[in-house]
């Protein structure tokens, strides 16, 4: 046994230099702050760590505070199923995931913790004609953006992935899929610690069990964040509270074209890994895929009502169980561990809303709808862009909140609704 973890289990480990603690303990807010962020999971973690990497001398973004209502990557960083991929539909969300999945390649080595990063290959699934012509589609706007991306015929389905039932007898027989070999998986929460860490190394505060209760707004200007541990004022602003997000904004005015939904997913008992490619099908609305710990990660479509509860419900779970074992009927005697729900925050054409708003210093992250946490390392780093440049990036351009006045939707409803 390693003499470092006898001292650790002794009890020196917590006071010793070579196990200093990620986070120390919560401090007293300031009065003032150069950037404060309402929320604490993976994308609010992640700005303030780009913030303060790459702005804190250019741009003087120095006093940063992010704050949370509840325990650091608590809220959906902690309850989605950790699916990476970037074989949208449209040219602007699959550029936007091209960087996100190049960030996340790298995220163990930058941020010095591992972050389970493991590439298995992603097979969105097709039951008619309809849907391979769309795996078709999906596929030629993923290689001309440069992302491996291909629609496979059953033959080659079966030798990618024999553990699927290709028989014919099948309700929904499979004809083909859209193949996506870069496609991976991740550990949520050393994401968010990972970042958070990082972040609070460079200075960044930190505050747990802070809520924000109001927002106090002046002249088309948001001056301060009003929370139970006393009123924060900054010089600019950013939300990023997932399913919350339509409850926060309405604070400063904003009306968001945002419903916000329970989105529900479960894991299986531990097995002998035999699964190593992510499963989806959008006609069955299920996905599955296997983790490090041998567990069955399978989740399937939003529930179809509005409402802001976390619960779980025996529907969901049958619902689900009738076609998982319609595509792997070996899985019929393995007892299911857990089951939860997070909350999906829904945009008409099904893409997020970043960046600038009609207030001049307040920023939103919201909208993700069932991808949030695949565009963690993407969103962060351009959300924490335009806060310090004022300037909207390129690659955030598509997704601004003014295109439901424009018109000018992004949608991705068939790529997104239940792929993750």
């Amino acid at each position: 046994m390693p003499i470092s973890l006898i001292k650790y289990a002794l009890g020196f480990g917590e006071r010793s230099p070579h196990f200093p603690r990620a986070l120390q303990s919560p401090l007293a807010t300031k009065k003032h702050y150069d950037v404060v962020i309402i929320g604490a999971g993976g994308h609010g973690l992640a700005c303030a760590y780009y913030l303060a990497k790459n702005y804190a001398k250019s741009h003087g973004v120095k006093k940063i505070a992010v704050i949370d209502k509840a325990y650091l990557g608590g809220g959906n960083t902690a309850r989605n199923t950790t699916i990476i991929r970037a074989n949208y539909l449209t040219e602007e969300g699959t550029a936007f995931y091209k960087e996100s999945q190049k960030l996340f390649a790298q995220l163990s080595a930058e941020l010095n913790m591992n972050m389970m990063y493991s590439p298995r290959g992603h097979l969105t699934l097709a039951h008619t004609d309809a849907a391979m012509r769309t795996a078709r589609w999906r596929a030629e706007v993923n290689k001309h953006l440069g992302v491996d991306s291909a629609a496979i015929e059953q033959s080659e389905l079966a030798r990618i992935c024999p553990q699927l039932n290709l028989s014919e007898e099948t309700r929904y027989p499979i004809l083909g899929a859209l193949y996506h070999p870069p496609g991976a998986i991740a550990r949520h929460d050393a994401v968010a610690w990972g970042y958070a860490r990082a972040a609070h190394r460079m200075g960044v505060e930190i505050h747990q069990n802070t809520e924000a209760k109001n927002i106090l707004v002046k002249n088309n200007r948001a001056q301060a964040v009003v929370t139970t541990r006393g009123t924060l004022r900054a010089n600019k602003i950013v939300q990023a509270v997932a399913g919350y997000s339509s409850l926060l904004a309405s604070k400063v005015g904003l009306r968001l074209p945002i419903r916000t939904v329970p989105l529900q997913a479960c894991v299986s008992q531990p097995l002998q890994p035999f699964l190593d490619k992510i499963v989806v099908s959008g006609s069955l609305h299920v996905y599955i895929s296997q983790s490090a710990r041998g567990e069955f990660v399978m989740g399937g479509a939003t529930d179809p009502y509005e409402l802001y509860n976390t619960r779980s419900s025996l529907e969901f779970k049958e619902q689900l169980m009738m076609h998982i074992l319609e595509l792997f009927p070996q899985l019929s005697e393995v007892n299911l561990l857990r089951q939860w729900a997070g909350l999906a925050d829904l945009t008409p054409d099904f893409s997020p809303v970043m960046g600038k708003t009609e207030l001049k210093n307040f920023y939103i992250d919201a909208g993700w709808g069932t991808w949030g946490f695949k565009a963690t390392p993407v969103c962060g780093k351009r959300m924490a862009e335009c806060v310090a440049t004022d300037r909207t990036p390129k690659l955030l351009e598509p997704f601004a909140l003014q295109r439901f006045e424009n018109f000018k939707l992004v949608g991705e409803k068939g790529a997104a609704s239940v792929g993750h």
